[in-house]
């Protein structure tokens, strides 16, 4: 199982204070990383979790409603992972949606994620290492959904851009692919579970018969960090329960 070990290398976990990038995070901790949990808000919990269970973590404040809030987290301490999460969901119909609403989105979940990798890649480039990215996609990297039009654009962009960092840095040592999670019972989704209708509609389309749960996404994660995966890039990986499938 060695090639599954993350033992002495160091991860950065953007939106790690709760859902999918806890789970990661922690995932990331028992395959032995030592882990920087980044999130608008305190990720005290998250920290807590990998230390109680004899893990090393720590946690710093960015807000990436600020696109180029990531530059300086690679100063000075060499981050061997990314994992990009931090991600905002808007919901309104095409035909009403705002410019501010496309404008958070996008900056959060595409502006962002790109001037961060940006600054991680240098990092690693100048120190001459190895590195992994993992950014977190969606189904609708792939589909066009409903009411969410900023949101679809962006995670498109998402899978887009994995595919063009993969082809600029897979001969000088890093990975770049994503994970482009189903329907899961984060935070993200609390609208779509609380209408009974559309819940049941979406259970009614994922083979598994369930909605995912944070950890679902996790081991993919943490594989596409380590030598397991050296010879992975470009993928997006999908972990839905078989709903593309259908």
């Amino acid at each position: 199982m060695k090639a599954f070990s993350l033992k002495g290398r160091r991860a950065l976990v953007t939106g790690a204070n709760t859902g999918i990038g806890q789970a990661i995070a922690v995932g990331l901790a028992e395959a032995g990383a030592e882990v920087i949990c980044a999130g608008r808000r305190a990720c005290d919990e998250t920290v807590s979790a990998i230390t109680t269970g004899g893990g090393t973590a720590a946690s710093v404040l960015v807000d990436f409603a600020d696109p180029m809030a990531g530059q300086g987290l690679f100063d000075g301490q060499p981050i061997d992972l990314l994992i990009n999460n931090a991600g905002i969901i808007r919901r309104a119909d095409a035909v009403d949606f705002t410019e501010a609403d496309w404008d958070d989105v996008m900056d959060v979940n595409l502006k962002a994620l790109f001037f961060t990798t940006q600054a991680f890649a240098k990092a690693v480039l100048a120190r001459g290492g190895t590195g992994a990215v993992v950014n977190i996609a969606s189904l609708l990297s792939f589909q066009g959904g409903i009411r969410v039009p900023s949101y679809t654009a962006s995670k498109h962009g998402v899978a887009g851009l994995t595919k063009l960092l993969a082809n600029e840095w897979a001969a000088k040592g890093i990975n770049v692919n994503a994970v482009a999670p189903g329907y899961i019972e984060t935070n993200n989704t609390e609208a779509l579970r609380s209408d009974p209708d559309r819940n049941q509609a979406i259970l009614d389309r994922i083979p598994a018969g369930r909605w995912g749960q944070a950890e679902d996404i996790a081991g993919a994660a943490v594989y596409l960090c380590t030598p397991a995966a050296r010879y992975v890039h470009g993928a997006v990986l999908n972990v839905d329960g078989g709903w593309l499938a259908r």
